[in-house]
């Protein structure tokens, strides 16, 4: 009769959870087996937190990442679940976020989580928010859902692009904060089909949100840029942006993190291997993240592919929920009616 507020709150917690679509990737016990582990190894973590990190826990998941509610802090120490070990992160974002996800590799922390600042295993807790992780897109290996197609004859190409021959040269693509000190990072361009829309925006802060709709959001708003009449396409898609995605100037690159519920599509020349003849297109699903420009790679500087429109090679592009190259009908990202150039500030 008298239940307690922590039992409100871990009663609301369970009802949050993902239901795991049956035969999930990964699953080697029964349903009725791996709900029950799950159950068993989610109490025992929220018996670690404190009343106040549940409820911001709560808020978390209701919000489904719309805003930041801030870290959750819990030990590092592993959890049981079924017969193997799981650390607290990825317990919470398989449960909350992708039923599928099994190691903590497979995960990268955002850079406005505040232990995304701490060294490798400095102090005694982590931040257990599963939104203040994003799954890792890693070029070379497809999200679910996308596969590659076979590589053409004598082209080491794997995705996107056309086939025809390019000259490339070289060029050092290191993005030095010490080297860009009073001056901005970076500058973006929105476009509508063909048309720019709105000034460049220059970005200044580690970090920037471009969005159409974000409660308590800040950053490049979308829907602040005067326009011409939408085409019903560009109504669309534009209804799709909602929180659109995350750019991140980090130690190791530039990443861009997906914080929509709709794919984005990526073309940048870092992510091309040195050998392809064309800049490849890469599908980053809800939730993850790629890095769109790496330090450490050799930019292979291509030529633009006619019809193309705009191209830069210290920038990287992407569309919103609608993809460009040989797989689908539109050939070139001037055809997809909303999308975005990332203009580099590179030291000379």
């Amino acid at each position: 009769m008298f239940r307690s507020r922590r039992w409100g709150l871990v009663r609301r917690l369970w009802r949050h959870r993902c239901t795991p679509t049956p035969g999930s990737r990964g699953q080697t016990e029964g349903p009725e087996e791996t709900l029950n582990a799950l159950k068993a190894s989610a109490h025992n973590l929220f018996k670690r937190l404190r009343d106040e990190e549940l409820e911001v826990l709560v808020q978390a998941l209701a919000s489904r990442g719309r805003w930041d509610v801030g870290c959750i802090w819990g030990s590092r120490s592993e959890l049981r679940l079924g017969k193997q070990a799981v650390a607290p992160q990825v317990l919470l974002c398989r449960l909350y976020r992708w039923p599928d996800l099994r190691h903590a590799w497979e995960l990268k922390r955002l850079c406005f989580c505040e232990a995304f600042w701490r060294r490798a295993g400095e102090g005694a807790s982590l931040c257990c928010n599963p939104y203040h992780y994003s799954r890792l897109c890693n070029p070379d290996t497809p999200p679910p859902g996308y596969a590659k197609a076979a590589d053409p004859p004598r082209l080491q190409i794997h995705e996107g692009g056309n086939s025809e021959h390019r000259h490339h040269s070289w060029h050092d693509t290191t993005i030095s904060r010490n080297t860009i000190k009073d001056g901005y990072w970076c500058k973006l361009a929105y476009w509508e089909h063909r048309a720019r829309v709105g000034r460049l925006y220059a970005v200044h802060e580690p970090s920037v949100q471009i969005f159409s709709d974000l409660p308590k959001g800040s950053g490049f708003c979308l829907d602040h840029l005067d326009a011409e009449v939408h085409s019903d396409a560009v109504r669309r898609t534009r209804g799709k942006i909602g929180q659109g995605l995350m750019l991140s100037q980090e130690q190791d690159g530039v990443w861009a993190y997906n914080c929509s519920e709709h794919p984005i599509f990526v073309n940048a020349p870092t992510l091309a291997s040195p050998s392809a003849r064309s800049l490849a297109v890469h599908k980053v699903p809800p939730g993850y993240s790629m890095k769109v420009f790496d330090s450490e790679r050799t930019l292979a500087q291509c030529s633009p592919t006619p019809g193309e429109g705009p191209w830069d090679p210290d920038s990287a592009r992407i569309s919103f929920a609608k993809g460009w190259g040989p797989r689908y009908s539109r050939q070139f990202i001037t055809s997809c009616p909303c999308w975005l150039e990332i203009l580099l500030n590179r030291p000379g």
